[in-house]
């Protein structure tokens, strides 16, 4: 038996329970957890914002880390003992995407934690399919905390700036809500060369934003942000970061660009939008705006990542506030619905 933390009606406390143990298919590793983050995505499965998420005892979690402790007989690349992290979009491996190096956008993916098919690691153990192809090593002197910190946040933040957007020397990047995404973006933005403005209302995280990366920070609750954000860069950002996902910080961000910017949404929309955000459509045309969304980042290329985490240029770990107990994932979880938590939460004691 395992111990996990379980879903069983929205937006109620988690039920902490036995369950059955954790036991990999032929192509699949089960790992013992070590580490696995709180995330805002947590938040809206468990508040029912995504009603496809299931409440018959399903279990969240999706930024693990640990150690494998049992291997399906068709895995060739771990064995016992191994150190491993696991991005939380789970891929098939053999359809077009994933055979072109868009694994995070799988035809038949899941969703780990999100999906019937995929129970999450708000558990003593999980389990992963295709784990030679969506596992990764923890690289040598990173400890199980620091991947978990890197979880979908700061992985998913790292591909929009590297990957989708190529963020410039110089470029003024805006970032819209200093949770555990914006930090993610504060701190990948800065180490690309960018010049960051963090925009949030609580002071405490605009601190830890400095602490990580910014040029400058504006306090949403006594200005306009917009007017701001145009006054700090003498014009407009190049590049805007919705880290939220709620309809104002999505309207700041498009509204602070300067002419041929581009907006990046990376935040989930909650229950007040459904999805749904209206959008200034004549002055994206008439300035050249682009939209870009973001989602996951694939396996392979987190080396990328690795590599400057190693050499210093990035520091995911500065951005883990607390290490909690999986009795305190449905506190942690509350804490969400005001916005009331600051940097990033790991379970690190199941």
């Amino acid at each position: 038996m395992r111990t996990a933390a379980v879903l069983t009606e929205y937006d109620t406390p988690l039920d902490l329970r036995d369950v059955e143990e954790a036991t990999p298919s032929p192509t699949g590793i089960a790992v013992e957890t070590d580490a696995c983050g709180i995330c805002r995505s947590d938040w809206h499965a468990w508040k029912g914002h995504w009603p496809s998420v299931p409440t018959d005892a399903h279990i969240l979690g999706h930024e693990p880390a640990g150690t494998v402790i049992a291997v399906g007989d068709e895995v060739e690349n771990y064995s016992i003992g191994d150190q491993v992290g696991i991005p939380f979009n789970v891929a098939c491996g053999c359809c077009d995407n994933c055979w072109s190096g868009k694994s995070h956008l799988c035809t038949d993916g899941l969703s780990l934690g999100f999906t019937r098919d995929l129970p999450g690691a708000f558990a003593s153990e999980f389990t992963i399919p295709k784990a030679d192809f969506n596992a990764v090593h923890l690289p040598d002197g990173m400890s199980s905390v620091e991947m978990a910190g890197l979880g979908c946040r700061f992985a998913t933040a790292f591909h929009g700036l590297a990957h989708k957007i190529n963020v410039c020397a110089g470029d003024w990047l805006a970032v819209h809500g200093c949770g555990g995404i914006g930090l993610s973006v504060v701190n990948i933005g800065a180490a690309l060369g960018a010049n960051v403005v963090a925009v949030d209302l609580n002071e405490d995280a605009l601190a830890l934003a400095k602490e990580v990366g910014v040029t400058a920070t504006v306090n949403a609750g006594d200005q306009d942000v917009s007017k701001a954000i145009r006054d700090i860069t003498n014009g407009g950002a190049d590049i805007s970061v919705d880290a939220l996902g709620i309809a104002e910080t999505c309207r700041n961000s498009i509204d602070c660009l300067a002419e041929q910017g581009t907006h990046v949404q990376i935040g989930m929309t909650t229950d007040e939008e459904a999805g749904e955000i209206g959008l200034p459509v004549d002055k994206m045309v008439n300035t050249e705006l682009e939209f870009v969304g973001v989602k996951g980042m694939p396996p392979s290329r987190y080396p990328e990542l690795f590599r400057m985490i190693a050499g210093g240029k990035l520091s995911p770990a500065d951005l883990v506030t607390d290490e909690v107990r999986l009795s305190d994932v449905s506190d942690q979880l509350s804490s969400m619905d005001d916005y009331d938590t600051l940097g990033m939460e790991v379970v690190t004691e199941f």
